[in-house]
């Protein structure tokens, strides 16, 4: 694969902020887009902010950069520019007439006021691909109210089925430990764009997307909204289990917990002969997939029995040769030392303007067997501007004159 990445000609103006639209953005700087971060002056992206953790500079110091925003922003670069004023707004609509894609997730009709919404950018460039991002889309109730992911989770029934059983100890709704709803918005975002850019290749026509992360939500209950649309059961908090394959629970072995992940019935007769158990198999209760659910109370104590009679590596090794999905329950720094991960090279170390080498977590896309290189550390607050200031054709002085405004 070309270094370039396989989107080396698309150009993307980002104006958002947060996660949602900025994980698009991100995305598609790591297929290789340019893609320029648009920021408020002084302040920039809300995530910068949001911290501690911050990242460190060569001499140990806390630098404005927080874990947040390095999560969500390399490969791009980024220009301060103040959209309230007219020659802010006038240079976006010089880097909207380069571009390729917007993404934007401000308000619904927010940027209108500064007449950068889609009406407005398309009349500069009419193959702009105009996307944006809001909580609860363009139309609607709710169109005119904020949101963030927790919020989402709740309104969109993932906090419903997540979490311990009701009258368990650490029972009650739980929201996802990472923001899932703004990622799952933000790969929904890309897919989206990147299907305008296949239609406009075809017609020479851009075209408008709107992504609500309500929207994506609902989308994403998956098998349980299914699960209720054909059986008018609501479904509940479950804790681990699955509602609908078993045996799929943590299981506590005598020197801590595994997880184990049986997906078909000749798994469960493997993990019964593993277990020296294989009367199992032939128990009516057990014998296949559905009747393993209707009796999961009877089959997980008889499970626990026995898988707290083994070690842990030993058992996990044991079901790894039988051919049954089972491992440890990782933290977050057993995962950057899982030798999986190792070996795909999902952590990268990229230099940054602060003096260090900054940790990031890579693209799991790979092309032609080849990993996406990550061209460049999240960029420093208006760390181009000058530069793209200058492509944009704006000379010394300009520019000059342009920070003392507090335009850029």
């Amino acid at each position: 694969m070309n270094n370039a990445g396989p989107l080396s000609h698309v150009k993307v103006l980002d104006l958002s902020r947060i996660l949602a639209a900025p994980w698009a953005g991100q995305i598609l700087a790591d297929l290789g887009a340019e893609v320029i971060k648009v920021e408020r002056p002084g302040a920039g992206d809300d995530t910068r902010s949001w911290g501690p953790p911050f990242l460190k500079d060569g001499q140990g110091q806390d630098t404005r950069e927080a874990g947040y925003y390095l999560a969500v922003n390399r490969g791009k670069r980024s220009i301060t520019v103040s959209l309230d004023k007219p020659e802010g707004q006038e240079i976006v609509k010089e880097l909207a007439k380069r571009a390729d894609i917007v993404l934007e997730n401000y308000k619904a009709g927010t940027l209108a006021r500064y007449g950068l919404d889609e009406a407005s950018l398309r009349k500069v460039n009419p193959r702009l691909i105009y996307c944006s991002v809001t909580g609860f889309g363009q139309t609607g109730p709710r169109r005119d109210q904020p949101a963030y992911d927790f919020l989402i989770q709740a309104m969109g029934g993932l906090m419903s089925v997540t979490g311990e059983k009701d009258g368990k100890p650490g029972g009650g709704p739980q929201k996802v430990g990472v923001p899932i709803v703004d990622i799952m918005t933000g790969m929904y975002a890309a897919v989206s764009v990147l299907a305008a850019l296949a239609r406009r290749n075809e017609t020479g026509v851009g075209g408008n997307i709107d992504i609500a992360m309500l929207d994506v939500q609902v989308a994403t209950l998956a098998n349980q909204a299914m699960n209720y649309l054909v059986s008018g059961k609501v479904p509940r908090r479950n804790g681990n289990a699955h509602p609908n394959i078993q045996p799929q629970d943590v299981f506590a072995c005598a020197d801590g917990e595994v997880i184990l992940v049986v997906g078909n019935d000749g798994q469960f007769a493997k993990l019964c002969q593993v277990l020296g158990h294989p009367e199992w198999v032939a128990d009516e209760r057990f014998a296949t997939n559905a009747q393993r659910v209707r009796h999961i109370g009877e089959l997980s104590a008889l499970l626990r029995d026995a898988f707290g009679e083994w070690e842990r590596e030993k058992l996990i090794a044991a079901l790894d040769t039988a051919g049954v999905p089972c491992g440890p329950i990782n933290t977050v720094s057993d995962v950057f030392k899982e030798p999986q991960v190792l070996a795909r090279e999902m952590l990268r170390r990229v230099p940054h303007p602060a003096g260090v080498e900054v940790p990031l977590v890579a693209s799991p896309i790979r092309f032609d067997g080849d990993a996406l290189p990550i061209r460049s550390a999240p960029p420093l607050l208006g760390q181009h501007s000058a530069d793209i200031l200058s492509e944009l054709g704006y000379a010394p002085a300009d520019i000059a004159a342009l920070r003392a405004q507090e335009v850029v």
